[in-house]
């Protein structure tokens, strides 16, 4: 019998010092990395807005999982970076690709990223904020994160319900959608402090 060998599963990270790197992504329920094509949209949205200095950015990578967000902004010149992942397996490999860099502005804890919010300090400049979907956080979660950013500080975050609607969801109370898109069954947003 001839089988197919399989493949592992990854993604790729697209711009700066690291270009092209490949970065495994674990066998993990919920865990479903932000997918290429919605973070070059997402990156070049950042690069204008930005105006692609990225020397001094102070970013967080909530619920990190393949880390694809937090590695890609590193790549571009981010000064610091902190992943938060819950599951063991992925932050093994978080920490692995992050030796394989040497990513030394890259922070990595293990844990439930809802519980560390509380701890965190505020005063980042990019938060990105991917949970899983059948979890339902983002009405619990995105409040929270209102004390994270710095000021002119953007959030990005993924769900598999519409950003742009009529009425606005009351989950979306505080923020105001600076861009928003959608790619099959992922919609995508930057968010700032309104």
């Amino acid at each position: 019998m001839n089988r197919k060998a399989t493949l592992p599963r990854q993604v790729r990270i697209i711009g700066g010092l690291w270009k092209r790197t490949p970065l495994p992504v674990v066998e993990a329920s919920g865990l479903r990395p932000t997918p290429d094509r919605v973070r070059e949209t997402v990156f070049n949205w950042l690069d204008h807005l930005l105006k692609r200095e990225w020397v001094n950015r102070r970013c967080l990578d909530l619920f990190a999982g393949s880390g694809a967000l937090g590695f890609e902004a590193a790549s571009r010149g981010a000064a610091k970076v902190v992943m938060v992942e819950s599951h063991p397996a992925a932050c093994k490999a978080l920490q692995a690709t992050r030796e394989k860099l040497g990513a030394d502005q890259v922070d990595i804890f293990q844990g439930d990223a809802v519980s560390r919010i509380a701890f965190l300090d505020g005063g980042y400049d990019l938060v990105f904020l991917d949970p899983p979907y059948d979890h339902d956080l983002l009405p619990s979660v995105l409040p929270t994160c209102l004390r994270l950013l710095a000021p002119g500080g953007l959030l990005y975050t993924e769900s598999d319900k519409p950003f742009v609607s009529e009425p606005l969801p009351e989950w979306l109370a505080g923020w105001q959608v600076v861009r928003s898109d959608r790619a099959g069954a992922v919609h995508f947003a930057l968010l700032s402090k309104e």
